[in-house]
């Protein structure tokens, strides 16, 4: 394949909501550029991008796709991302390694949640951004008002470079404002634009659009304001300059017209995609850390600089094994090369090179810095590591996944996959670092969590096909505290057994109390006399200690309480550690249910943002889950709830929330406090316990 330098190549995410047209459109640039040649779709489960059988099935992307065409003797690198924020770690990875973010909003539903985090997204990333009108061939496209949406909502720089001349089933004709012409497409896949003069009765509509957008660009530097204000308008060359330099600053965010599936407008967006969106070189380099130090430096995407590359996604194929796939931050790297992971400091040989299609790949010699590629079968590589020269050991800012919201409990059907279901759990989640697995000792169970409902079942459901191995996917046990409210003076309890021969003594008394919440556990030793001697102290607390750990009223870890030893008994022959062990494990079972006990519960902190509409709906159902609403805070069009909800409460909230927003709710969680639990959840909570102890007899 021909290789590209850094100002020759675009790199693109394309995101939104799902369903907003992203994979239908890879499809038909691609089929335009003259990479495949016949156009898929998803309907079908043909499309290059979506090929995985999961997305096949489902009809939406799960992954994001690495693609490329050449147009204009300019590479075109493609990262056609998931809309469904069950899979949101994948976006962020794109948004990671792109130049510019290019944003999807259906021509008639308008600005959905997904686009809207989308765009926090581009901010956090500080990218160039575009924005596609799509489907506007749908017969209630409201192109204009979408537009409005967008300027309000999204972006004050957002400007019109292409725009229908008639909306809906007709639709087969861009405007475009900066060459002021009239683009006429031919059936989908015919690759047939004709270039006709602007219609009389649109071209006061693409006036008005090009002022908008010689304005736009002229407020970019005061040398093109200043002609501007002498000339009444910028030059064809001032322009060209002046868009580029724009939407580098991000001062301009192009919107263009579009119909994906009958590929109109495509040919404009790819001629303006090379002509105008910045290249690596553009974007002036990233800024990194030295490994040996923390002082950083400035990487450019320079041929002759020190190879560097950073691994933003990790793909596992069946009979390729894991496929890495990388940007080159600096230099040129070829198959053969060894760089150092400098995260690991462990060497990596660079065996086979590749550009991707999808699941196609075409063997790459070499690729320079800018350029995304894929390699296979490093040895202990992951997503947000760096592979770099021994003589220029960086690390690149790593991707930041969102974190859970989430989680569910993992129980193998078989005895003996455990092995085989955790080597599955670790590589899924290398695929997607947004979905993570731990063993959670304290309440015995593997818990997975994500993103949303979806990812946590397509994760069994992918153990099974890849790995088979079935597990049920169940709601994880809560990790309840045990407390005491009161104080108990003494309680004593005496361990005696004789059964020939040496015997078993232990006696002790406690003093209990209460602890404030989060000062933990307190071991008193106030043994006055030698009447509990020392050498058996340490058992008597270790015996209070390992109660503890298994509660007393339902299994869960006991917190926040003194315990003095203050008095006992001891024998000179039957005593021991054990003796002594056993005496403080009953008396504190004893002392702990007559000083007043109470189950604690964690709380956790949610910030729910939804439409406004529902707001009403959505505060209503968390004061139903035992929530406590902290405040209310205007986002844009969204208001953002606040609220103290039990994990109890919780168990797939992502996908309630769905169901009661239409799609368009969305929230973030984080472990707040622990509270104590209502008297009759108590009792329940207490009861199941008691229960499944009969049942494991």
């Amino acid at each position: 394949m021909k290789e590209y330098e850094a100002g020759a190549i675009r790199n693109i995410a394309l995101i939104g909501h799902g369903g907003s047209g992203k994979t239908s459109l890879s499809e038909i640039l691609l089929y335009t550029a003259g990479e495949i040649n016949r156009i898929g779709t998803v309907l079908e489960g043909n499309t290059i991008s979506d090929y995985s059988p999961n997305e096949i099935e489902k009809q939406i992307s799960i992954s994001t796709s690495l693609l490329h065409l050449e147009w204009k003797n300019s590479k075109i690198n493609i990262l056609d991302t998931p809309g469904y924020t069950d899979f949101v770690g994948d976006v962020k990875s794109a948004m990671r390694v792109c130049d510019t973010a290019v944003m999807f909003i259906k021509a008639v539903e308008g600005i959905e949640v997904g686009t809207e985090s989308n765009a926090k997204f581009i901010e956090e990333y500080n990218l160039p951004a575009a924005i596609i009108i799509n489907k506007v061939d749908n017969e209630h496209s409201r192109f204009q008002e979408i537009v409005a949406h967008a300027k309000e909502r999204l972006s004050s720089a957002s400007i019109v470079v292409t725009f229908p001349l008639t909306e809906g089933i007709n639709f087969d004709t861009v405007i475009d404002v900066l060459k002021m012409k009239a683009y006429k497409y031919g059936e989908a896949g015919s690759k047939k634009v004709e270039e006709i003069e602007i219609p009389a009765d649109a071209l006061t509509e693409a006036e008005i659009y090009r002022t908008e957008l010689i304005e736009k660009v002229a407020e970019s530097s005061e040398e093109l304001i200043n002609k501007y204000f002498e000339d009444g308008t910028l030059s064809d060359d001032d322009l060209i300059k002046g868009i580029k330099l724009s939407i580098i600053n991000r001062n301009l965010v192009p919107i263009f017209a579009v119909s994906a599936t009958k590929g109109v407008g495509v040919n404009n967006f790819l001629d303006f995609s090379t002509d105008y969106f910045p290249s690596p070189a553009d974007r002036g380099g990233e800024e990194a850390q030295l490994a040996e130090s923390s002082n950083k430096v400035l990487v450019k995407p320079d041929i002759n600089g020190e190879p560097a590359l950073f691994i933003f996604k990790i793909i596992s194929e069946q009979h390729v094994g894991e496929l890495s796939l990388f940007k080159v931050f600096s230099g040129t790297v070829q198959t053969g090369l060894d760089l150092l992971n400098t995260n690991n400091n462990k060497t990596e040989r660079l065996s086979q090179l590749s550009v991707l299609n999808g699941h196609n790949r075409k063997e790459a010699g070499k690729l320079h810095a800018g350029d995304l590629g894929a390699v296979v079968k490093l040895k202990d590589a992951h997503t947000n590591n760096t592979l770099a020269s021994k003589n220029f050991t960086i690390k690149i800012a790593p991707i930041q996944f969102p974190q859970a919201v989430i989680r569910g409990a993992i129980l193998p059907k078989a005895k003996g996959d455990e092995d085989k279901i955790s080597a599955g759990l670790h590589t899924l989640h290398e695929e997607d670092p947004s979905f993570n697995v731990a063993y959670d000792p304290e309440i015995s169970q593997t818990i997975i969590s994500g993103q949303g409902e979806l990812q946590l079942s397509l994760a069994v459901k992918r153990l099974k096909e890849r790995y088979n191995v079935e597990v049920d996917l169940v709601k994880p046990k809560i990790p309840y505290r045990e407390t005491i409210k009161g104080s108990v003076a003494d309680v004593e309890y005496k361990h005696k057994k004789q059964s020939g021969g040496r015997g078993q003594y232990g006696h002790v008394h406690f003093k209990m109390e209460p602890m404030p919440r989060g000062a933990g556990f307190e071991f008193v030793d106030a043994i006055v006399g030698g009447v509990v001697p020392g050498r058996f102290i340490p058992a008597v607390e270790k015996g209070i200690q390992e109660t503890m750990l298994k509660g007393v009223l339902s299994g869960c870890k006991v917190i926040d309480l003194r315990v003095s030893l203050f008095d006992g008994t001891y024998h000179n022959v039957d005593s021991d550690e054990m003796s002594f062990k056993l005496a403080a494990a009953q008396c504190f079972r004893k002392g702990f249910q007559m000083a007043n006990p109470c189950l604690l519960e964690p709380i956790y902190e949610i910030e729910v943002t939804v439409p406004e509409e529902y707001m009403g709906d959505v505060m209503g159902d968390i004061s139903s889950k035992r929530g406590k609403i902290l405040g209310m805070e205007a986002d844009s069009h969204f208001q953002v709830i606040k609220a103290h909800v039990p994990l109890s409460e919780l168990y797939k909230y992502s996908s309630h929330l769905r169901s009661l927003t239409s799609g368009r709710g969305v929230h973030k969680r984080k472990f707040s406090h622990y509270e104590e639990v209502p008297k009759e959840v108590e009792a329940k909570i207490i009861e199941e316990y008691a229960k499944s102890r009969e049942e494991e007899k």
